[in-house]
């Protein structure tokens, strides 16, 4: 079973359903020439993406990443392993784009499926920061039992006014995610992953760009 996301250009309006994306979501004139923001490469590693359980594709033009996930699923219960109650992916992903701009995470959304029973709890957290910085963002959803069905989430990022990428021609972008389970009752199951119908794990990162401040 294969979990599919992408990675879509930074200065996209709006990110197609069913995909990662980074998208730009400030006034018109805000943000950098679209052309000039491209993704130049990205490398991976976690629990939720050992080596060679993720394979990705770069577009052409460098805009759009694909992301094939084999493992990026958490589950509890009963004979369930432990270390299968928390999964995690780090990406970081290589961008570039025109001096004198610089962007902050806002927000993100989570679509998937969940089936979680009394006692159970699940999140899905990312934490987001840049490369030679300390500051960082994070975004996160809980799920408490009992519930089964899809869902999208949207839930905004704290922080953004302080975590910005460098000022610069580029700057890499770190993504730690995870996928955890907890429980207070020995007996009951839980599990989050995919989406029921279409077999994706989806999240949406909407960033907002500034000029740089001399």
């Amino acid at each position: 079973m294969k979990y599919l996301a992408a990675l879509l250009p930074l200065a996209a309006a709006l990110p197609s359903p069913g995909n990662i994306a980074l998208g730009d979501v400030v006034m018109p004139d805000a943000g950098p020439d679209p052309t000039q923001v491209q993704i130049r490469g990205i490398t991976y590693g976690g629990t939720g993406c050992p080596k060679n359980s993720m394979s990705y594709q770069i577009s052409q033009d460098r805009t759009l990443v694909t992301l094939i996930f084999d493992s990026y699923i958490a589950s509890i219960g009963p004979g369930i392993a432990v270390t299968e109650s928390r999964k995690n992916c780090q990406l970081n992903v290589d961008i570039t784009y025109p001096g004198g701009f610089q962007y902050s995470v806002l927000s993100a959304d989570y679509r998937g499926y969940a089936a979680i029973q009394k006692g159970v709890t699940g999140t899905l957290k990312s934490t987001y920061y840049f490369s030679g910085q300390t500051d960082q963002t994070s975004t996160q959803y809980d799920f408490i039992g009992p519930l089964t069905g899809d869902y999208l989430k949207h839930d905004q990022a704290d922080s953004t006014s302080i975590v910005w990428s460098p000022c610069g021609a580029e700057g890499m972008l770190n993504i730690n995610s995870q996928v955890r389970m907890s429980s207070t009752n020995s007996s009951a199951t839980g599990l989050l992953t995919t989406d029921s119908t279409d077999l994706k794990f989806t999240q949406v990162v909407y960033v907002k760009w500034q000029v740089c401040k001399k």
